[in-house]
């Protein structure tokens, strides 16, 4: 009996359950530049994304999951509400101040408010594989929300992204207004709160893109579009993947941090300077943008990307490991068994020495006797292998060690 693939068993690449062009095509034209509208039928998904999330998985976690802020958020009318408005304890053994209340939830519901679940990548299996997916071939970290919408209600007025997002029609219908960017690619700190005026007047003009999506439609939106969204005649629930992609301003937020290295960079500003004077700041800057000039021409690509790597390795975990399962595996371990390497896991290998090898993961570091490196190499090139087989060792008996350390520090998974 083969056991069920969560998300449904669909093994299709997880793009093309959002989009319908070319990946190629997509990167060319779409990515980034702007919106893409796929209807259900050309995505060929018989059941839409019911696989995924379901009104029934969505009753389940809110009534019987003990979620806590900030996994679920309330609004209406445009307006946040307050946590204390929707959560309380847990009862006995479970007085924890902030979970879910499901009456109170109910009654906020039916009276028109909006419930977003958020963080479904961390806690529901079929969105966690999907989005997992997803994540690993746009090689993006992704956060997921849900959008659940009483019939002819509006969540939130007109604003934007600071992020890219693929949208997941579920159940119902809802209509979606899209405008032209008040500000192309806008950082994160840029949010459209700052720009409420500018995107007001933008959203009472024409809309660029104004369509209904029904069950099974997606919908590609580039960060910075401005785009509303009202359920129609029914309640209406979608699924948002945010992808929290890294940009050039990172690299020079990197490179600012680095220049520091530099003397000239770090050295006071003259002494009785004005800084109100543009003429004075005029003949200081001059003198300290062309030392950063210098400096920027022999900046090391190698610290910049071990910058980079802190800023994006923990913006996604890797594929979820079951303790109990995990440590089992391991202790019962044999030769024949095989293994592989957890998927998204992030890792560099490197020499330490002439004696030893230094894995690198997310906030440690597992050191390694040299003559291990092949079999180290081997067994996170990404393919299944039966522990017998990693190259460079002795015997199995050695063999059996480096892939129970490797288990057990959640390098390795069963294959």
């Amino acid at each position: 009996m083969t056991r069920p693939t969560p998300g449904g068993g669909d093994r299709r690449p997880a793009l093309s359950r959002a989009i319908a062009v070319d990946p190629a095509k997509f990167a060319e034209a779409y990515w980034g530049r702007q919106p893409l509208l796929t209807r259900a039928d050309e995505l060929a998904g018989p059941d839409g994304f019911l696989d995924l999330l379901s009104p029934d998985a969505v009753d389940e976690l809110l009534s019987e999951r003990g979620l806590r802020t900030p996994f679920l958020r309330v609004a209406n009318q445009g307006t946040v509400l307050p946590a204390s408005a929707f959560t309380g304890s847990g009862g006995a053994g479970a007085e924890i101040g902030d979970q879910v209340v499901d009456d109170k939830v109910m009654r906020l519901y039916a009276d028109g408010a909006t419930l977003v679940l958020q963080g479904l990548h961390r806690i529901w299996p079929p969105l966690i594989e999907y989005a997992r997916r997803l994540g690993a071939e746009l090689r993006q970290p992704l956060q997921v929300n849900a959008y659940l919408t009483p019939a002819g209600n509006k969540g939130f007025a007109t604003h934007y992204d600071t992020h890219d997002v693929f949208v997941l029609q579920v159940d119902g219908t809802k209509r979606w207004r899209v405008h032209e960017p008040v500000l192309p690619e806008p950082l994160e700190r840029q949010t459209w709160g700052g720009r409420a005026d500018e995107v007001g007047a933008v959203a009472d003009g024409p809309a660029t893109l104004d369509v209904v999506l029904s069950p099974g439609d997606a919908l590609y939106l580039p960060r910075g579009w401005l785009h509303s969204a009202e359920a129609q005649g029914e309640r209406s629930l979608h699924l948002t993947f945010g992808v929290r992609a890294l940009t050039r301003y990172a690299l020079v937020e990197e490179l600012l941090h680095l220049a520091a290295q530099d003397q000239r960079l770090r050295a006071t500003l003259p002494y009785g300077m004005d800084v109100a004077d543009p003429d004075q700041v005029a003949d200081e800057l001059t003198r300290t943008v062309s030392a950063l000039r210098d400096w920027l021409l022999t900046a090391d690509p190698a610290e910049v990307a071990e910058r980079l790597r802190a800023r994006a390795w923990p913006a996604q975990r890797p594929e979820p490991v079951r303790p109990l399962a995990q440590l089992t595996f391991a202790e019962r371990l044999t030769a024949d068994d095989r293994v592989t390497v957890r998927h998204e896991l992030r890792w560099t290998l490197r020499a330490d020495g002439p004696e030893h090898v230094v894995l690198q993961l997310l906030g440690r570091t597992l050191r390694f006797p040299a003559y291990c490196e092949q079999a180290v190499r081997t067994a996170l090139d990404g393919g299944g292998h039966r522990v017998g087989d990693l190259p460079g060792l002795d015997d199995d008996a050695d063999r059996l060690v480096l892939a129970r350390r490797l288990l057990r520090e959640a390098v390795l998974v069963p294959a």
